[in-house]
């Protein structure tokens, strides 16, 4: 079988099967976040942290949760690195450097698990259990639970109550992060991925001196960081590792685990909002830029030019022969269009236009199929923008799913856009021509300058994956890409939710002969277009001085 045949069938097998789980987990969430009653465990956790579950928040209350909540973990994730050196289980490592434990403090909090340490070599058992572990769960039912409340905002009306945060989040770990993590860790175990805590041991002569490695609950966090779009591993190497991923077929479950949610929950959208069909124009959305991304990524890193690459079938460098391209485009793809971050690649070694795909992926926004939560509630702002678009292309006042679109709405929705370009953009500006941070880049020209753009998109995307190449663990980086990740998380959330109170307490407008269909895929086309035009207006000067470059130097 050809490398080529092999990654189709592996992009048709990983379709199949998200295909299959699609229905069941979409309908399963919508009934958990419509459920009135609460599991004994949920009351025990609610009696715990003193919050009552069963009253209803306006968009201010519920901001205010996600962003105490939030600012708690981060706390609380900076004091257990700083003390690392006096808690069992350290491994015999020290405690993290004030700048370091900020920037992972903020990368874990933030659902973008950018790692500027080496794991296996800086973070004891009791650091990666208790501490990324815990934000692995509780990060990515935030941004679900901020997802489901812009939801009840295009489903309630004439009130501005949008549920409650607590509860929210609560059934978003116990019910639906926790069972699907548990089964997916037991079927990582069972394809070599290890799970144990033992500590610090020899494996033999390497280069003339012994090579060490120390175990860990690895399986357990693989599968919640593939499964919350979370993506920092256990070790350096990351998915590469064959500690953490051994076989093709653990890196093909890997991705399916990435993709699960931010997919599923479509079926989600749809069933709150009391039109399946809604929730298929987003899905069909998303599906149409993940499959044409995957397709000309193949494209890029199978083009055999030369007879090196002749040789090796394709464009090898960086890659685990294991994996190939194949698997490696579709797992490079699909961590870059979700907010995971993991990596079974070297980003870096991909060819220039395959750089830029992965850079292009995340400048998109993460929205197709996006992070879990995230990934919804910014492709719903993009939907908010097209509907606003075909609007003035007829004359008409802008609905979506029976909510006018007013100037209130699109202020807030654009707001939401410009965010993320405006920390990007400027970050890296201020990187390139202040004189220290250029020092920490590996390459220069055009590669060196996609190392420092790769850097701020990841971060202030909350995606978490690097480039590499590019010494990321020095106080300039730590603390911009950490301000980054902070700003780019919660400043768009600010404005989803105001959305969703605005949107909750319109009253519904009655479809007439001229309401834009947004079920229909017409309106799925001109979301594709609205998304590909945006970002290209947004960051193509950008990416034609770093990967565009590059490629067709």
């Amino acid at each position: 079988m050809g490398p080529v045949l092999a990654g189709v069938l592996q992009l048709l097998a990983l379709t199949a099967a998200l295909a299959l789980a699609h229905k069941p987990l979409g309908a399963y969430m919508a009934r958990v976040y419509s459920s009135d009653t609460h599991l004994r465990v949920e009351k025990w956790i609610h009696k715990a942290i003193g919050a009552d579950p069963d009253t209803e928040m306006r968009w201010p209350a519920y901001l205010r949760g996600v962003l105490a909540f939030s600012a708690v973990g981060v706390l609380f994730l900076y004091l257990l690195q700083r003390l690392q050196g006096v808690l069992p289980g350290s491994l015999g490592f020290g405690s993290i450097d004030p700048d370091q434990a900020f920037n992972t403090a903020a990368s874990f909090v933030t659902n973008t698990n950018w790692q500027s340490y080496y794991g296996e070599q800086a973070m004891g058992h009791v650091v990666q259990t208790a501490g990324l572990a815990v934000q692995n769960f509780v990060s990515a039912a935030v941004g679900m639970a901020v997802a489901v409340a812009l939801v009840r905002g295009f489903a309630r009306s004439r009130t501005g109550e949008l549920g409650n945060f607590w509860s929210d989040l609560v059934r978003g770990v116990v019910r639906i992060l926790v069972p699907i993590a548990v089964v997916g860790a037991l079927v990582l175990v069972a394809c070599g991925v290890i799970q144990n805590f033992s500590g610090i041991h020899e494996v033999g002569q390497f280069m003339g001196g012994t090579q060490q490695w120390n175990g860990g609950a690895v399986a357990s966090q693989e599968a919640i960081k593939e499964l919350g779009t979370n993506g920092g591993g256990y070790f350096n190497a990351n998915s590469a590792h064959p500690f953490e991923n051994p076989t093709p077929f653990s890196n093909l479950f890997e991705i399916f685990l990435i993709l699960l949610i931010p997919l599923s929950i479509t079926r989600t959208f749809g069933l709150m909002v009391g039109s399946v069909r809604q929730g298929h124009a987003i899905l069909a959305t998303m599906a149409t830029i993940w499959v044409g991304f995957v397709a000309l990524m193949m494209w890029t890193e199978f083009a055999h030019h030369g007879p090196a690459f002749q040789a090796a079938g394709g464009a090898m460098e960086g890659k685990e022969l294991r994996f190939g391209i194949g698997g490696s485009s579709i797992f490079a793809v699909s961590t870059t269009l979700t907010s995971t971050g993991a990596v079974d690649s070297f980003h870096s070694s991909f060819t220039g236009l395959g750089g830029g795909i992965t850079l292009l992926g995340m400048m998109l926004g993460e929205i197709a199929p996006g992070g879990v939560g995230s990934g919804l509630y910014g492709m719903l702002i993009m939907a908010v923008i097209a509907v606003f678009v075909a609007g003035l292309m007829v004359g008409r006042t802008p609905e979506y799913l029976g909510k006018k679109i007013g100037s209130r709405e699109i202020k807030l929705a654009a707001c939401h856009l410009l965010i993320t370009p405006a920390l990007v953009l400027v970050l890296t500006a201020l990187a390139m021509a202040l004189p220290t941070p250029a020092n920490s880049m590996t390459n220069s020209g055009a590669h060196g300058f996609s190392e420092i753009l790769y850097a701020y998109t990841s971060g202030a995307n909350n995606n978490g994956s690097a480039f590499a190449g590019l010494n990321a663990d020095t106080q300039w980086f730590n603390t911009t890409t950490g301000l980054a990740m902070l700003l780019g998380r919660f400043l768009p959330m600010v404005f989803v939710l105001a959305l969703a109170g605005s949107l909750a307490g319109q009253r519904p407008v009655p479809a007439t002969a001229g309401t834009l269909r947004t079920d229909k895929p017409l309106y799925a086309g001109l979301l594709v277009g609205t998304i590909l035009i945006i970002t290209g207006l947004t960051y193509f000067p950008a990416l034609a001085l770093g990967p565009l470059a590059e490629g067709l130097a």
